[in-house]
């Protein structure tokens, strides 16, 4: 098992060294986010993620009105915990939308440490438009869609990574 482990985790790297990460942030370590075990505990990583998303898209789409009749709702999401995060590391989210379908759009994100530029944890997410009023999905806006592929500065977002 630990062998398919190791070379899962080989693929990841390998896969991540592809993304260009155009967004960065950095994240302030609380004294709640850790563990008895001395590192971050593993369900504080999504509140990074969440940040990180939240800072991405008001960079992105500052005008492109992500509002509460049509915005994004989270389909899928996977994290990938590779190292642990000790309280004395500086760390950032990177985000990147990897690619684009027909209602929804996939980011990739990493924790890094900021230092030593370790990756210690990866996440991806599917993330779908949402009319709320109908409560169903959307189509993406095409300025959404445009957005992300100006930001990114690679317009084959239609065919992901």
């Amino acid at each position: 098992m630990l062998y398919k482990s190791s070379l899962h985790k080989i693929s990841i790297q390998k896969k991540m060294e592809e993304i260009k990460f155009n967004h960065t942030i950095p994240i302030q370590l609380r004294f709640n986010d850790f563990d008895s075990l001395g590192h971050v505990n593993n369900s504080v990583y999504f509140s990074f993620y969440d940040l990180g998303k939240t800072a991405y898209f008001n960079e992105v789409m500052p005008h492109a009105g992500i509002n509460s009749e049509v915005g994004v709702v989270i389909a899928n999401i996977q994290v990938n915990f590779l190292l642990p995060v000790y309280p004395e590391e500086k760390v950032a989210v990177q985000t990147a939308v990897v690619g684009i379908g027909h209602k929804s759009f996939k980011l990739l994100q990493q924790l890094i440490d900021i230092e030593t530029k370790e990756v210690k944890c990866i996440c991806n997410t599917v993330m779908v438009c949402f009319d709320a009023k109908s409560k169903t999905t959307s189509i993406l806006p095409e300025k959404w869609v445009k957005a992300f592929t100006d930001f990114e500065g690679r317009g084959d977002l239609s065919k992901p990574i």
